[in-house]
């Protein structure tokens, strides 16, 4: 290998709403715990643009108070924690290139894909992150401290080994499928939390409901005392009513990943409620309830996760977009009996690329697949599995009276926390109806995602929309901002000049690199040429 510069071009996000191509950043020493990871690639992720807007305010973005030796903090050149300018990029491939002698689970040569939560690493609100508090892949080398990639508490690795059969694009595109099958393989709670605080409004009993689930505290109050108790969280809320206002009231009471229980006793909700849709994907809170007096009733219908399931109608929101492209292959792909598959957008044109992606494999596996713009043919009630791309709660409303009984409701887009939208909660009750939310993936998602690769069941680049070096990032992230991008965008740090290329009009801009793609998409043999225009 080459001698490591001393500089290189690097993205940094230097404040709210300001990004700069860095063409002299410095390249970080190695310590004793840390190795050095030269970037294939790097995915553009929605999630970059949060960061951009956000910075110092993103919980991301704050300061590692638990999880590691906080003293060891200061020796980590890549920590970038608060207002200190920091490299996004959080979905790439990287090959180790040197590492320090303390350094025991990797080696020089590994070829690894980044899970980019390091959640053993707690800020206030949130967990570490590569790309967010610690310095990401939009760099041509970043370096990272073992201590923080390998959970102390079961040893488990941030890096997963790769082999160098499938292209960079294809591993880096791994994390933003994983984020897909982690919104499908995320464990639901359909009991109260253990050991955790319950809070009880109205008359009704919750003893039968705590007989096998333990809280480790209940506080009992009665509609009139709600404000007693404001400003505190608990694990989960059980109210014995159907006032709205109420209902709105105690939902700002719910922690993370609690649950609200509404006992209806055959009480109707007189409106809709407004209630916070990105908590639900932010901070996994759920709702659930019965029109009966039994609160158990109500925990009974969560879902043990939200899969697909049997004969499931499903409708994707957005189909047409990267992420829903990602949700539609993986419903056709899926095997599970009897589905049928509806992906919708508002543009034609958009729709004609997800038909000629996910089509072909659909009849391959016999999968009923309807592909409908919204604009011209509105959807109609009765989906069982409704999954929405789309970050608008009026949206994630539709989606919500569009489900059948006992659905399953996916809000997927990335809804800011604080974002609030008016929600038929008695149907939802009435119906069954789950509303879900997740954010991120666990290692074992993208275990998962890296399985179907090698075995053939997916393609991941069948969402990359365009390559860019580091001299098409701006143009890249203002596609992604104003979502006139046909897919994910790839950096390829290594490449200074190269601007913003989309596959599509590769055959005018590098022919060299067209001739090597595969009825227009991306390929291993298309990479490598790529990447020989640059030497």
């Amino acid at each position: 290998m080459s001698e490591i510069p001393t500089t290189q071009h690097a993205i940094q996000i230097v404040g709210a709403d300001e990004v700069i191509v860095n063409p002299n950043k410095s390249v970080d020493p190695v310590g004793p715990h840390q190795m050095m990871l030269q970037v294939e690639a790097c995915g553009i992720c929605f999630s970059d643009t949060k960061l951009l807007h956000a910075f110092d305010n993103h919980p991301r973005k704050s300061e590692v108070i638990a999880g590691i030796d906080l003293d060891a903090l200061a020796e980590i050149p890549s920590y970038k924690p608060g207002s200190a300018p920091v490299v996004p990029g959080h979905e790439p491939v990287c090959r180790v290139i040197e590492v320090g002698d303390k350094v025991t689970h990797f080696k020089v040569g590994d070829r690894v894909l980044v899970q980019a939560d390091w959640k053993h690493l707690r800020t206030a609100k949130s967990n570490g992150a590569f790309g967010y508090n610690f310095d990401g892949a939009l760099q041509e080398y970043v370096v990272v401290d073992e201590r923080c990639v390998v959970n102390p508490a079961d040893g488990e690795e941030f890096l997963i080994h790769v082999s160098d059969a499938p292209s960079a694009a294809a591993v880096g595109l791994i994390e933003p499928w994983a984020t897909v099958e982690g919104s499908y393989a995320w464990a639901e709670r359909n009991h109260v939390a253990d050991g955790g605080r319950l809070l009880v409004i109205g008359e009704g009993s919750v003893d039968e409901l705590t007989a096998e689930h333990v809280p480790g505290e209940v506080v009992r109050i009665s509609a009139a005392e709600v404000s007693t108790v404001e400003g505190q969280e608990f694990d989960d809320i059980v109210y014995f009513g159907a006032s709205a206002e109420v209902i709105e009231a105690l939902s700002l009471l719910l922690g993370t990943r609690g649950t609200f229980c509404v006992v209806l006793g055959g009480e109707r909700i007189e409106r809709k409620v407004s209630l916070d849709i990105g908590r639900v994907h932010y901070d996994f809170i759920r709702f659930c309830g019965t029109t009966g007096s039994d609160p158990r009733d109500g925990y009974a219908w969560i879902p043990a996760n939200g899969d697909l399931r049997e004969n499931d109608r499903i409708a994707i929101i957005g189909a047409a977009g990267p992420m829903g492209q990602m949700h539609t292959m993986r419903a056709v792909t899926s095997g599970v009996p009897g589905i049928t598959v509806a992906g919708t957008d508002l543009s034609d044109e958009r729709l004609e690329g997800l038909r000629s992606v996910v089509g072909p494999v659909a009849q391959a596996r016999n999968v009923p697949l309807e592909i409908i713009n919204t604009s011209t043919t509105p959807l109609e009630y009765g989906y069982t599995h409704v999954s929405c791309m789309v970050p608008v709660p009026a949206l994630v409303s539709q989606a919500i009276d569009l489900a059948a009984e006992d659905s399953i409701v996916n809000a997927f887009a990335g809804i800011p926390a604080g974002t609030f939208g008016e929600f038929d909660l008695q149907g939802i009750i009435e119906r069954r109806i789950f509303v879900l939310g997740t954010s991120g993936s666990d290692v074992s998602d993208m275990r998962t995602v890296l399985r179907k690769i090698e075995e053939g069941i997916i393609d991941t680049t069948i969402s990359l929309y365009a390559v860019t070096g580091m001299a098409g990032f701006v143009d890249a992230i203002n596609a992604v901002m104003n979502r006139t991008s046909g897919g994910k965008i790839m950096v390829f740090p290594m490449l200074h000049d190269l601007g913003l290329t989309p596959l599509s009009e590769m055959g005018e801009k590098l022919p060299e690199v067209a001739a090597k793609l595969d009825n227009g998409l991306w390929t291993k043999a298309a990479e490598e040429a790529l990447l020989a225009t640059a030497k």
